[in-house]
């Protein structure tokens, strides 16, 4: 099953995107973890990325499109895969059907984390990130045991520089604006499902397997 999670930065699609993943047993492909670790590497397509991701603009879709066919080509995503922050666009999401039609594969279903703007806001102004495996913390509402110190991996805790000042509302108005027209794409193909994004992170997990189940 290939599945796709849509929704603004902050709306928590990585961490159900990580939930999904351990139930199902499908490996979880951000394009966002993709890309900071191309930047941790300081490859090529790193520092590329880097220049826009600090701006917070969106990465042009021939770097992203050309990194996620190549992580979907990978024998661990066989049987499926989790997707989480990609296709942004419609350009990409054509490009990714395209990719996976050459292979045979298709997506399957496409959930949509809704969450209101102002919520959105108050969630990334308290979000922060592991350094060695990304792993996300909010101070406000699920912060870690130790202040600054990842729970999991014992590493120092970061807030991206997409998280705060304009680049936040720069990358919150390209979702509105862009990305959120990927909705009447798949909902026309009976493949998108709305979730309720504003509630506690159990919650929606739960509203995620049933979609999933009933499927």
């Amino acid at each position: 099953m290939n599945v796709i999670l849509i929704g603004a930065q902050g709306s928590g699609k990585g961490t159900q995107a990580d939930l999904l993943a351990g139930e199902l047993g499908l490996p979880h492909v951000s394009s966002g973890d993709l890309f900071r670790q191309a930047m941790a590497e300081k490859t090529e397509l790193g520092l590329k990325v880097k220049t826009y991701m600090d701006r917070g603009e969106l990465v042009p879709d021939d770097l992203t499109v050309a990194m996620i066919l190549s992580r979907l080509a990978m024998p661990d995503c066989a049987r499926g895969v989790i997707l989480d922050g990609f296709p942004r666009t419609v350009a990409q999401e054509q490009a990714l059907d395209e990719g996976l039609h050459n292979v045979g594969k298709q997506i399957d279903l496409v959930f949509y984390l809704e969450v209101p703007r102002e919520e959105l806001l108050v969630r990334l102004s308290g979000r922060y990130i592991c350094r060695a495996n990304q792993h996300v913390y909010n101070v406000n509402t699920r912060p870690p045991k130790t202040p600054g110190v990842c729970d999991i991996d014992g590493s120092l805790l970061y807030q991206r520089p997409d998280d705060t000042g304009e680049a936040v509302q720069r990358r919150l108005n390209i979702f509105f604006s862009e990305t959120i027209y990927l909705l009447d794409y798949y909902r026309d193909q009976g493949k998108l499902v709305v979730i309720d994004g504003n509630r506690p992170i159990e919650q929606v997990r739960a509203s995620l397997i049933e979609a999933i189940q009933s499927r």
